[in-house]
Protein backbone atom coordinates (compact mmCIF):
# COMPACT_ATOMS: atom_id res chain seq x y z
CA UNK A 1 0.00 0.00 0.00
CA UNK A 2 1.30 3.43 -1.14
CA UNK A 3 1.81 6.39 1.27
CA UNK A 4 -0.47 8.09 -0.85
CA UNK A 5 -3.56 4.98 0.29
CA UNK A 6 -2.24 5.09 3.74
CA UNK A 7 -3.53 8.64 4.01
CA UNK A 8 -6.44 8.23 2.58
CA UNK A 9 -6.93 5.79 4.93
CA UNK A 10 -6.28 7.76 7.98
CA UNK A 11 -8.51 10.47 7.07
CA UNK A 12 -11.52 8.01 6.27
CA UNK A 13 -10.88 6.94 9.67
CA UNK A 14 -10.58 10.31 11.09
CA UNK A 15 -13.88 11.61 9.57
CA UNK A 16 -15.72 8.45 10.25
CA UNK A 17 -14.74 9.04 14.23
CA UNK A 18 -15.63 12.67 13.77
CA UNK A 19 -19.38 12.11 12.45
CA UNK A 20 -19.63 9.02 15.61
CA UNK A 21 -18.85 11.65 18.04
CA UNK A 22 -21.35 14.01 16.30
CA UNK A 23 -24.01 12.02 16.04
CA UNK A 24 -23.33 10.69 19.65
CA UNK A 25 -23.39 14.76 20.40
CA UNK A 26 -26.06 15.13 19.25
CA UNK A 27 -28.08 12.61 20.87
CA UNK A 28 -27.01 13.79 23.91
CA UNK A 29 -27.70 17.42 23.06
CA UNK A 30 -31.27 16.57 22.75
CA UNK A 31 -31.43 14.80 26.47
CA UNK A 32 -30.39 18.04 27.59
CA UNK A 33 -31.10 20.92 25.29
CA UNK A 34 -34.61 21.19 28.28
CA UNK A 35 -31.74 22.30 30.83
CA UNK A 36 -29.90 24.47 28.87
CA UNK A 37 -33.14 26.22 28.23
CA UNK A 38 -33.85 26.12 31.84
CA UNK A 39 -30.49 27.92 32.22
CA UNK A 40 -31.33 30.62 29.61
CA UNK A 41 -34.57 31.64 31.47
CA UNK A 42 -32.43 32.13 34.73
CA UNK A 43 -30.78 34.88 33.15
CA UNK A 44 -27.41 32.52 33.15
CA UNK A 45 -24.72 33.43 30.54
CA UNK A 46 -22.53 31.24 28.93
CA UNK A 47 -19.54 32.44 30.90
CA UNK A 48 -21.53 32.24 34.05
CA UNK A 49 -22.13 28.35 32.99
CA UNK A 50 -18.27 27.85 32.06
CA UNK A 51 -17.28 29.38 35.61
CA UNK A 52 -19.86 27.12 37.37
CA UNK A 53 -17.81 24.01 36.15
CA UNK A 54 -14.41 25.47 37.07
CA UNK A 55 -16.26 25.66 40.65
CA UNK A 56 -17.16 22.32 40.56
CA UNK A 57 -13.84 21.48 39.40
CA UNK A 58 -12.21 23.25 42.60
CA UNK A 59 -14.56 21.07 44.67
CA UNK A 60 -13.22 17.92 42.89
CA UNK A 61 -9.71 19.25 44.07
CA UNK A 62 -11.03 19.60 47.37
CA UNK A 63 -12.45 16.72 47.60
CA UNK A 64 -9.58 15.06 46.64
CA UNK A 65 -7.34 16.92 49.03
CA UNK A 66 -9.69 16.35 52.00
CA UNK A 67 -9.30 12.46 50.88
CA UNK A 68 -5.75 12.75 51.38
CA UNK A 69 -5.56 14.54 54.38
CA UNK A 70 -8.37 12.79 56.74
CA UNK A 71 -9.29 9.72 54.92
CA UNK A 72 -6.78 6.76 55.01
CA UNK A 73 -5.76 4.66 52.32
CA UNK A 74 -8.05 1.58 52.08
CA UNK A 75 -10.96 4.37 52.42
CA UNK A 76 -11.40 4.86 48.45
CA UNK A 77 -15.01 6.80 49.23
CA UNK A 78 -13.83 10.08 48.52
CA UNK A 79 -12.35 8.88 45.20
CA UNK A 80 -16.37 8.07 44.45
CA UNK A 81 -17.51 11.11 45.26
CA UNK A 82 -15.07 12.98 43.51
CA UNK A 83 -15.85 10.62 40.58
CA UNK A 84 -19.34 11.87 40.73
CA UNK A 85 -19.02 15.65 41.08
CA UNK A 86 -15.96 15.42 37.76
CA UNK A 87 -19.35 13.75 35.79
CA UNK A 88 -21.49 16.83 36.95
CA UNK A 89 -18.77 19.64 35.91
CA UNK A 90 -18.48 17.72 32.45
CA UNK A 91 -21.71 17.94 32.16
CA UNK A 92 -21.81 21.65 32.36
CA UNK A 93 -18.55 22.01 30.10
CA UNK A 94 -21.18 20.78 27.73
CA UNK A 95 -23.91 23.28 28.27
CA UNK A 96 -21.78 26.33 27.88
CA UNK A 97 -21.73 25.74 24.49
CA UNK A 98 -25.13 25.09 24.14
CA UNK A 99 -26.60 27.88 26.30
CA UNK A 100 -24.74 30.26 23.68
CA UNK A 101 -26.04 28.79 20.67
CA UNK A 102 -29.88 28.39 22.12
CA UNK A 103 -29.60 31.56 23.92
CA UNK A 104 -27.92 33.48 20.75
CA UNK A 105 -24.77 34.64 23.05
CA UNK A 106 -22.09 33.27 21.03
CA UNK A 107 -18.72 35.50 20.64
CA UNK A 108 -15.35 35.30 19.99
CA UNK A 109 -14.42 35.89 23.55
CA UNK A 110 -16.67 33.24 24.95
CA UNK A 111 -15.15 30.60 22.79
CA UNK A 112 -11.36 31.93 24.17
CA UNK A 113 -13.07 32.25 27.82
CA UNK A 114 -14.37 28.61 27.63
CA UNK A 115 -10.91 27.43 26.19
CA UNK A 116 -8.52 28.90 28.84
CA UNK A 117 -11.22 27.64 31.76
CA UNK A 118 -11.01 24.39 30.32
CA UNK A 119 -7.50 23.87 31.23
CA UNK A 120 -7.65 25.51 34.49
CA UNK A 121 -10.45 22.88 34.96
CA UNK A 122 -8.63 20.27 33.86
CA UNK A 123 -5.76 21.28 36.00
CA UNK A 124 -7.21 21.84 39.26
CA UNK A 125 -8.94 18.36 38.58
CA UNK A 126 -5.41 16.67 38.13
CA UNK A 127 -4.17 18.63 41.13
CA UNK A 128 -6.33 17.09 43.60
CA UNK A 129 -5.45 13.67 42.42
CA UNK A 130 -1.69 14.05 42.43
CA UNK A 131 -2.12 15.42 45.90
CA UNK A 132 -4.10 12.10 46.82
CA UNK A 133 -2.19 9.67 45.23
CA UNK A 134 1.08 11.22 46.74
CA UNK A 135 -0.70 11.69 50.21
CA UNK A 136 -1.34 7.78 50.40
CA UNK A 137 2.12 6.82 48.95
CA UNK A 138 0.74 5.97 45.69
CA UNK A 139 3.74 7.62 44.00
CA UNK A 140 4.42 5.90 40.72
CA UNK A 141 1.11 6.99 39.64
CA UNK A 142 0.91 10.29 40.92
CA UNK A 143 3.64 10.44 38.09
CA UNK A 144 1.67 8.93 35.41
CA UNK A 145 -1.67 11.73 36.45
CA UNK A 146 1.03 14.03 36.18
CA UNK A 147 2.11 12.91 32.96
CA UNK A 148 -1.73 12.60 32.02
CA UNK A 149 -1.86 16.74 32.68
CA UNK A 150 0.63 17.17 30.11
CA UNK A 151 -0.57 15.05 27.75
CA UNK A 152 -4.15 16.75 28.36
CA UNK A 153 -2.49 20.30 27.61
CA UNK A 154 -0.62 19.07 24.98
CA UNK A 155 -3.78 17.82 22.90
CA UNK A 156 -5.57 20.93 23.38
CA UNK A 157 -2.60 23.18 22.92
CA UNK A 158 -1.61 21.71 19.60
CA UNK A 159 -5.44 22.41 18.45
CA UNK A 160 -5.31 25.63 19.38
CA UNK A 161 -1.87 25.93 17.61
CA UNK A 162 -3.09 24.51 14.33
CA UNK A 163 -6.02 26.41 14.25
CA UNK A 164 -4.00 29.52 14.83
CA UNK A 165 -2.03 28.55 11.87
CA UNK A 166 -5.28 28.13 10.03
CA UNK A 167 -6.32 24.70 9.54
CA UNK A 168 -8.15 22.07 11.74
CA UNK A 169 -6.36 19.38 13.78
CA UNK A 170 -8.69 17.29 15.48
CA UNK A 171 -7.44 13.55 15.23
CA UNK A 172 -7.01 11.56 17.86
CA UNK A 173 -8.23 9.80 20.79
CA UNK A 174 -8.47 11.06 24.66
CA UNK A 175 -9.98 14.38 23.72
CA UNK A 176 -11.95 16.36 26.61
CA UNK A 177 -15.25 15.10 26.83
CA UNK A 178 -12.83 11.34 26.55
CA UNK A 179 -10.64 12.46 29.33
CA UNK A 180 -13.34 13.65 31.85
CA UNK A 181 -15.91 10.39 31.26
CA UNK A 182 -12.58 8.29 32.42
CA UNK A 183 -11.83 10.17 34.98
CA UNK A 184 -15.39 10.47 36.42
CA UNK A 185 -16.40 6.65 35.36
CA UNK A 186 -12.89 4.58 36.89
CA UNK A 187 -13.51 7.07 39.99
CA UNK A 188 -16.80 6.13 41.11
CA UNK A 189 -16.44 2.81 39.86
CA UNK A 190 -13.10 2.16 42.27
CA UNK A 191 -15.57 3.97 44.99
CA UNK A 192 -17.98 1.39 44.70
CA UNK A 193 -16.19 -1.64 44.45
CA UNK A 194 -14.46 -0.60 47.37
CA UNK A 195 -17.71 -0.98 49.26
CA UNK A 196 -17.99 -4.36 47.91
CA UNK A 197 -14.55 -6.25 48.23
CA UNK A 198 -12.70 -3.74 50.15
CA UNK A 199 -10.83 -0.38 49.46
CA UNK A 200 -7.80 -2.75 50.88
CA UNK A 201 -8.37 -5.90 48.59
CA UNK A 202 -5.32 -7.30 46.95
CA UNK A 203 -4.66 -9.86 44.48
CA UNK A 204 -1.41 -12.39 44.88
CA UNK A 205 -0.35 -14.96 42.51
CA UNK A 206 1.61 -17.45 43.42
CA UNK A 207 5.55 -17.15 42.78
CA UNK A 208 4.89 -13.77 42.36
CA UNK A 209 6.32 -10.87 45.55
CA UNK A 210 4.26 -8.23 45.15
CA UNK A 211 -0.05 -8.45 44.10
CA UNK A 212 -0.62 -7.23 40.94
CA UNK A 213 -3.87 -5.94 41.14
CA UNK A 214 -5.70 -3.71 44.38
CA UNK A 215 -8.71 -2.12 44.40
CA UNK A 216 -7.32 1.39 43.90
CA UNK A 217 -5.89 -0.10 40.46
CA UNK A 218 -9.88 0.47 39.00
CA UNK A 219 -8.69 4.18 39.12
CA UNK A 220 -5.26 4.38 38.62
CA UNK A 221 -4.65 1.99 35.58
CA UNK A 222 -7.12 4.00 33.59
CA UNK A 223 -5.01 7.30 34.44
CA UNK A 224 -2.28 5.31 33.35
CA UNK A 225 -3.77 4.95 30.26
CA UNK A 226 -4.78 8.38 29.87
CA UNK A 227 -0.79 9.25 30.17
CA UNK A 228 -0.27 7.33 27.39
CA UNK A 229 -3.20 7.94 25.21
CA UNK A 230 -3.04 11.45 25.70
CA UNK A 231 0.66 12.23 24.76
CA UNK A 232 0.22 9.59 21.84
CA UNK A 233 -2.67 11.81 20.51
CA UNK A 234 -0.44 15.29 20.52
CA UNK A 235 2.30 13.94 18.91
CA UNK A 236 -0.11 12.19 16.22
CA UNK A 237 -1.33 16.05 15.78
CA UNK A 238 1.74 16.88 15.64
CA UNK A 239 2.68 14.87 12.83
CA UNK A 240 -0.51 15.67 10.68
CA UNK A 241 0.40 19.40 11.62
CA UNK A 242 3.85 18.80 10.04
CA UNK A 243 2.52 16.97 7.08
CA UNK A 244 0.36 20.48 6.78
CA UNK A 245 2.35 22.65 6.77
CA UNK A 246 5.00 20.93 4.60
CA UNK A 247 2.45 20.81 1.87
CA UNK A 248 1.69 24.50 2.58
CA UNK A 249 5.57 25.91 2.31
CA UNK A 250 6.19 23.62 -0.91
CA UNK A 251 3.03 25.42 -2.09
CA UNK A 252 3.93 28.78 -1.71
Amino acid sequence: MGNQDKSKNGFLKIMANQLLRDRLQKRIYKIIDPLVKGLIKMGLTPNAVTTIGLLMNIGVAVIFIIGAERGHRGDLSYIGWAGALVLFAGLFDMLDGQVARLGNMSSTFGALFDSVLDRYSESVMFLGICYYLVGHHYFISSIFAFIALIGSMMVSYTRARSEGLGFQNKGGLMQRPERVVLVGVSAIACGLTANIIGGDYKLFIPGIRYHVFETMSIFTIPITGMAILTNITAFKRLYDAKKTLDKKDKNL
